[in-house]
């Protein structure tokens, strides 16, 4: 079986031969029809034929390739279309290393994803990205990775285990796997013309890669304009049409993204479907999806599903997860499309609207096939120092977690994050809270937050309040994914269960816990840097399902929540987050109190 993929000019000479008929194909596809996103048209009757993993003839009538040794599929009337692309995704947040995450995603149809591995490079810097890298060019599909640009994502506002330069950046540029630069995060470095983040995006322009964006500001002013002449060629922040149309007329593509908590396609999708903008600067991502949400829901296929719901046609919304995103990092010529001289990646469904996922077909390939994976999808030895990577520095207790009133008084107002359901922004919101012995208590809905530094053994724990959750009772959930520095993030009512869950974590060596009534109840495992585990995705997956249904137990009704439980930390996007040296204002962009002056 050919995995590996010689480039169009080594195999060039045979894929010609194959065309004309003087050598035979190794692969036929007949009795179907090709769904051509090249001219957004259904071809009835077409036939594929492939060679070397690409394909070499796409017609009518391809029966002047057949030798011997040819194999032959029969369509059975069902559609051929492209494998899917994800433009846009951090590995790190399905729980999983490249090698889990692609077993999990191959018969879903994904035969092609460009990741950010920025989660494991605040923790382990560039080696961290050079071992995602490599373990992602073993798979048997298309894993491309972007450099990541900011670790710190937002310099002075938080403290990460590593940090990428702009000579990281320049050196990544070389790998043979490296398409891009990972998503901008700090547009306000950009903005103000910061040159460490200039410095990154000349090196990428330099290398004729792509610099991805994050603008995550609902200003669409001067600073907009300013970001976008910073070079980002795309954004996958927007939230509302107003956010796509500003970024596809300012010549980025826009990126709709569907995981498991972001569901932005809907209230964007409006720009092309009513407002009628052109589709092709229109991108299909998923950002972040966990385990669970890929074994049970699907991945780039449920973005596909999503979209055409929402009233895209179905052809368009293929456009958007194939050609579109093959097209915008460079890559038209090499994958995207059933085309001639393009990788031979192909799915065949029976309808184009339920679009169940029948067989797949990668490099030539059969990789999946009726849901079952067919290939190995291989590890590398992640070495032992990738896996000692939460350091608390000491034992925590329930007094680490208290907040002290800032004076004698019976209750304060304080500054609350308010978690948005489905979204990634969060509210600022304020809350009067009572105060018993000088202690700050949530209550009404309002739980405490704590930040806890793990990565060089402070002993720091910076605490705060959060609303939205739901959380009743005597609980407390803790996790070590925590974007983008990820430190420890531990939300609950009770700072004993607090203290447990975090000392747990400290334990296992990372992942998320939920404690209820002074008991752990779930427990994710995620020994690779605090983020990730290498045991198959349907055991994560399983253990993640027990995680939400254990946050539901303790109240909370949020759709993904743990979602936005892993983002409370990331201060780039408005407009409170929690980070290892305080309360953020993002829309500010500046560490801030946690009260108001006493009324």
């Amino acid at each position: 079986m050919i995995h590996s993929l010689e480039s169009w000019a080594k195999s060039g000479a045979r894929l010609v031969a194959v065309a004309a008929g003087r050598e035979p194909a190794d692969l036929v596809i007949r009795a179907g029809n090709v769904v051509n996103v090249q001219s957004r048209e259904v071809l009835d009757g077409w036939e594929v034929a492939i060679a070397d993993g690409r394909f070499a003839y796409v017609g009518p009538d391809a029966s002047h390739t057949v030798g011997d040794d040819t194999r032959i599929v029969d369509a059975g009337g069902r559609y051929l279309i492209p494998g899917l692309c994800d433009g846009h995704m951090h590995i790190e947040s399905g729980m999983l290393t490249p090698a889990e995450f692609a077993a999990a995603v191959i018969p879903h149809g994904t035969t092609t994803m460009f990741h950010d591995p920025h989660e494991i490079a605040n923790v382990l810097g560039l080696r961290g990205v050079r071992l995602m890298h490599d373990e992602s060019l073993l798979q048997p599909i298309n894993v491309f990775t972007q450099m990541p640009s900011c670790a710190p994502s937002a310099p002075g506002l938080e403290t990460t285990g590593q940090e990428i330069t702009a000579d990281d950046v320049k050196e990544a540029m070389g790998w043979p796997g490296i398409v891009g630069l990972g998503e901008m995060m700090n547009f306000p470095g950009v903005i103000a013309g910061d040159p460490k983040m200039l410095a990154e995006i000349a090196a990428t322009q330099a290398a004729g890669k792509t610099v991805g964006g994050h603008y995550a500001s609902p200003d669409l002013g001067v600073p907009f304009h300013a970001y976008a002449v910073g070079g980002a060629a795309d954004d996958h922040e927007g939230t509302a049409e107003s956010d796509a149309i500003a970024r596809v007329r300012q010549g980025m593509r826009a990126m709709l993204r569907l995981g498991s908590a972001w569901y932005d396609v809907e209230r964007q999708i409006t720009a092309v479907t009513e407002h009628g903008l052109d589709p092709r600067n229109f991108v299909l991502c998923t950002d972040d999806c966990h385990s669970g949400t890929l074994v049970n829901d699907g991945h780039m296929n449920r973005v596909v599903r999503h979209a055409i719901e929402c009233g895209t046609d179905p052809l368009v919304a293929l456009q958007m997860a194939t050609v579109n995103t093959a097209t915008h990092f460079g890559l038209e010529r090499e994958l995207g499309s059933i085309a001639p001289g393009r990788r031979a990646d192909v799915i065949l469904t029976s309808d184009l609207e339920a679009l169940p996922i029948e067989h797949v077909i990668a490099r030539g390939v059969t990789v999946a096939e009726a849901g079952e994976l067919k290939v190995d999808c291989p590890h590398l030895d992640w070495p032992t120092e990738t896996r000692a990577t939460v350091h608390l520095g000491r034992v925590l207790a329930a007094g680490d977690f208290e907040v002290k009133a800032p004076q004698a008084t019976d209750s304060v107002v304080a500054k609350v994050i308010g978690v948005v359901e489905n979204q990634a922004p969060t509210e600022a919101l304020r809350a009067r809270l009572p105060v018993i012995d000088g202690v700050v208590e949530a209550r009404d809905g309002v739980a405490q937050i704590a930040l806890v530094e793990r990565h060089r053994a402070t002993g720091r724990v910076v605490n705060g309040f959060v609303s939205g959750f739901g959380y009743t009772g005597c609980m407390a959930m803790a996790s070590t994914v925590a974007h983008d520095s990820h430190h420890m993030i531990v939300v609950g009512t009770d700072r004993a269960c607090m203290a447990a869950a975090a000392n747990r974590l400290g334990e296992v060596g990372g992942g998320v816990t939920v404690w209820k009534d002074g008991a752990e109840i779930a427990l994710v495992e995620l020994p690779i840097a605090g983020l990730m585990s290498d045991s198959p995705a349907h055991e994560v997956a399983a253990k993640a399902d027990r995680m939400v249904v254990a946050m539901a137990d303790c109240g909370c009704a949020l759709n993904n929540a743990y979602m936005q439980h892993s983002l409370l930390a990331l201060v780039v996007i408005p407009a409170l987050r929690i980070s290892d040296l305080g309360l953020v204002d993002v829309d500010r962009f500046e560490v801030t109190g946690l009260f108001e002056d006493a009324a």
